[in-house]
């Protein structure tokens, strides 16, 4: 078997550059060239992973089908190559610790004192090895996260100078991303910051084969001549990654400036056959070239910071190209909706996302919208928590019980028509304790779930604590609200629709998290359809 090859994904200058994006777009290209080809991404902070940190903190957090909570390149890795990531392939400073810490504490060290070399850069590298050594890959892409003179990241970089020695030539390489600053007073392009980046990365040890160079206008020949020189790299492997009008763009930039073959070329792997990127660009073309435009509320309460449901986002992207409709999201925060000012937000909108989330705080607001699209025939999607608002409005709304609510927000709430599972009631550690990863759902003859995925069982990923209380489902379905999908093993409700409605339908997983290019997801398609059908039919009403 052939060995596994290691390309390395670094940052400078500044953070936010797109490690993530180049990362996905450069394996895109493999992949398309017909490499097997899997990333994973370093974060060196503390936190064991994602799952606790607020939204703000971090964006969304991101959940694998074995039940990983993840950082969110870990989205655009999953979005770009349609293959699933796993624990594996999301490695923090948290974990690493954890692990050597309980090595520790079993012995396994035979008594010697444990530091940072070699113990803690060992165990990164058997973290990295972890996917190269399934023999399912044939190039692994390790994105370090952070930027290169970062205290915390010091670990990481010496983990991979080691690894490169031990790998041998041909057998690992650094794609080092950087900073080429315009500035305006000068009017020109300058390169000391990405000088000093790599100098900086020098200094650990480590020379960057290729230059990917983040920048806003085109970058120069004698100036990418100049980089080459100074940073001690072949011309050819300076690349320009300038600003694109959409993160899908990316992949076809990358093959235009010839990273997949300078990268292949340095591996010493065969780069003879060319990417075919057929579908790609068949989805890129639709998703520039739309027909029609629908309008979508996203009503949440994080909303002032666009990651924090930057999968919903995107499966928008995808399921818009899929109809040929440019999707057009209006973000709404919930704490500001109430009685007076929901006709001014909602009332023009073509369709309504309530997004999830933890905590009472802006619940009230989403309920109120629930309300309002229930009310006036609005197509209604909701995820997780948007699926348990629509349950507790149903409730009090129409079943009239009073006060009803979750118990998440009011423990003592007279109809706890969301309740905690069982199994949760005895936990006390936040992290990594909900209900998470892929659970399978039947979906019940005749519902709008089973039309959209024209199948009996799915599996659909899940994040949460709190579930639909079933003692109120014949109540609830009396009066017209159906659990048109459940759990086989353990009865839970995942899936509420009011047949009565347009389109109604409330989700207790995250569908937003398999949405990929290649596979838009087919309740984001049809939510979009409605919601195109909704704007239709207003249209030739007002029309009429």
């Amino acid at each position: 078997m052939a060995q596994t090859k290691y390309i390395f994904v670094t940052g400078g200058v500044t953070s936010s550059l797109g490690k993530g994006i180049i990362a996905a777009s450069l394996a895109k290209l493999l992949q398309a060239r017909g490499y097997r080809t899997t990333i994973q991404k370093l974060d060196p902070y503390i936190n064991v992973d994602p799952g606790t940190l607020n939204p703000y903190e971090h964006g969304e957090c991101y959940v694998t089908n074995d039940g990983a909570e993840t950082d969110l390149d870990l989205g655009h890795y999953e979005r770009f190559l349609n293959v699933s990531t796993s624990q594996a392939n999301n490695v923090t400073t948290g974990r690493i610790y954890q692990s050597v810490i309980e090595k520790e504490r079993k012995g396994e060290f035979l008594g010697k004192t444990v530091q940072v070399v070699p113990h803690i850069t060992n165990e990164i590298k058997e973290r990295i090895q972890i996917l190269g050594k399934s023999g399912d890959y044939d190039i692994v892409i390790t994105e370090i996260g952070g930027t290169v003179g970062d205290i915390e990241s010091l670990p990481y970089i010496e983990s991979v100078r080691q690894l490169l020695w031990e790998l041998g030539e041909n057998n690992g390489i650094v794609v080092h991303l950087t900073l080429v600053p315009f500035l305006s007073a000068a009017g020109e392009l300058k390169t000391k910051p990405t000088q000093h980046s790599v100098k900086t990365l020098m200094e650990s040890g480590i020379q960057a084969d290729i230059l990917v160079c983040r920048t806003e206008h085109e970058l120069p020949d004698d100036l990418r001549s100049k980089l080459a020189l100074f940073c001690n790299v072949k011309k050819e492997a300076v690349i320009q990654s300038i600003d694109a009008s959409t993160i899908y763009d990316v992949p076809n930039l990358m093959l235009n400036e010839g990273l997949d073959r300078v990268a292949l070329k340095k591996l010493a792997l065969t780069d003879d056959s060319k990417p075919d990127l057929t579908q790609w660009n068949e989805f890129v073309q639709r998703h520039k070239n739309p027909k029609n435009e629908v309008c979508i509320g996203l009503i949440g309460k994080y909303v002032e910071l666009q990651d924090s449901y930057k999968s919903i986002l995107e499966a928008f992207i995808h399921a818009g190209a899929a109809n040929e409709v440019k999707v057009n999201i209006e973000s709404i925060h919930s704490e500001y909706i109430d009685e007076k000012t929901i006709s001014e937000k909602i009332a023009h909108l073509d369709g309504i996302l309530v997004a999830p989330g933890f905590g009472e705080r802006g619940v009230e607001g989403k309920i109120d919208t629930v309300r309002y699209a229930r009310e006036n025939g609005i197509p209604f999607l909701g995820i997780c928590l948007g699926m348990q608002m629509a349950v507790i409005e149903f409730a009090r709304n129409v079943l009239n019980l009073d006060n009803a609510n979750s118990t998440e927000m009011d423990e003592n709430t007279p109809h706890p028509v969301i309740d905690l599972m069982e199994e949760q009631k005895s936990v006390t550690h936040k992290g990594g304790t909900m209900r998470l990863g892929a659970w399978k759902c039947s979906l019940k003859e005749g519902s709008i779930v089973k039309e959209v995925y024209g199948e009996e069982t799915i599996d659909e990923r899940h994040r949460h604590r709190y579930e639909f209380n079933n003692s109120y489902k014949e109540q609830m379905e009396a009066e017209g609200l159906i659990a048109t999908g459940f759990n086989p093993d353990t009865g839970l409700v995942e899936i509420v629709e009011i047949p009565e409605h347009r389109w109604f339908v409330g989700v207790q997983y995250h569908p937003e998290y398999k949405s990929t290019v290649a596979n838009p997801h087919a309740l984001f398609v049809a939510f979009v359809k409605a919601a195109l059908t909704y704007k239709k039919e207003k249209t030739s009403a007002t029309l009429a």
